[in-house]
């Protein structure tokens, strides 16, 4: 497990679950979003995040969380050697999003970039949501597949099985 690619639907605990895997593996993380956006969420040029992520790719060791976009998705789960897809239902997607939408006010979410707009942000989850579900969330399921044969494959299907993952890791390193 060198170079490990976190993805899946909006509100599934990906920026957690890469956090808690980087500070157990020792593997440099990268959040897409706070690479993509700067405060305030101002995106950057996509020529600019596009080179970035081809130098992060080209890295010996990485753990990458996120979408970004598509242009860069599928080489980015085509160069991982783990792949680690938190396909949980869809239900605990919304409620993952509305607590963090709650919680934001309070403190910022883990992996949004600084002074990000909370109800923007959060309106524009509550879209992704329902888009990746119908368009993403069935083609990540069939590369998946396809991927077991020659990759690590972690495919996360409920909060028990984040933390089956997590403890699996743990066990791994000591």
């Amino acid at each position: 497990m060198k170079k490990v690619a976190v993805f899946g639907n909006a509100g599934g605990g990906k920026s957690t679950l890469s956090q808690r895997l980087s500070e157990i593996t020792g593997l440099p993380l990268y959040i897409l979003d706070k690479i993509l956006y700067q405060s305030g969420d101002a995106k950057i040029p996509e020529s600019d995040y596009q080179r970035i992520h081809q130098e992060i790719l080209v890295s010996n060791c990485w753990i990458i969380d996120g979408f970004g976009s598509i242009e860069t998705l599928w080489p980015r789960l085509n160069e991982a050697d783990s792949l680690v897809f938190v396909d949980l239902p869809l239900y605990v997607h919304f409620w993952w999003v509305t607590k963090r939408f709650i919680g934001g006010y309070f403190k910022p979410p883990a992996g949004w970039p600084e002074n990000s707009p909370i109800l923007r942000s959060s309106l524009n989850s509550y879209r992704v949501l329902w888009l990746c579900h119908k368009y993403l969330t069935p083609k990540y399921r069939q590369y998946i597949a396809e991927a077991e044969s020659s990759k690590n494959v972690y495919h996360l299907r409920s909060p028990q099985e984040i933390g089956q993952f997590l403890q699996l890791m743990e066990n791994k390193i000591k």
